[in-house]
């Protein structure tokens, strides 16, 4: 099980940090092609949210590595857990003002992902405060 949580943690890393850098480094413009969210929320605060979230995958993997603070990884699980029930929220949110069906199904796919990756890192949460922690 140790295995699995590793792979997953350095999945979600990947993808956090990924998603993160991409709102902490592109124009708002050229996010908005891909989020379709981030129309009204001021720029502020989705740097602010790219900057969580890669926090969030550096929490996942560095304390472990390092063997310091290693209880910073289910803290960073946990928060990214927060950041998903958001995402879900707005996705939702979003779905319900879409006005075709195709708009429609993105935003669903959007709740699915986020759902997806909500279970993971409450899988890291759970592992690494419980039975599996380092």
């Amino acid at each position: 099980m140790n295995l699995v949580l590793w792979i997953i943690q350095i999945l979600l890393a990947v993808i956090f940090a990924g998603a993160g850098l991409a709102k902490l480094t592109q124009p708002k413009e050229k996010l908005r092609d891909r989020m379709k969210w981030v129309d009204p929320v001021p720029l502020s605060q989705v740097k602010a949210l790219g900057a969580v979230e890669v926090l969030g995958a550096i929490g996942l993997v560095l304390p472990p590595l390092t063997g310091i603070a290693t209880v910073l990884t289910p803290l960073a699980a946990v928060g990214l857990v927060i950041v998903m029930i958001g995402a879900i929220l707005v996705h939702l949110r979003d779905r319900a003002r879409r006005e075709t069906p195709q708009e429609r199904q993105l935003e669903t796919q959007g709740v699915i992902m986020c759902s997806v990756l909500l279970v993971l890192a409450a899988v890291v949460a759970w592992g690494r405060f419980g039975p599996y922690a380092f």
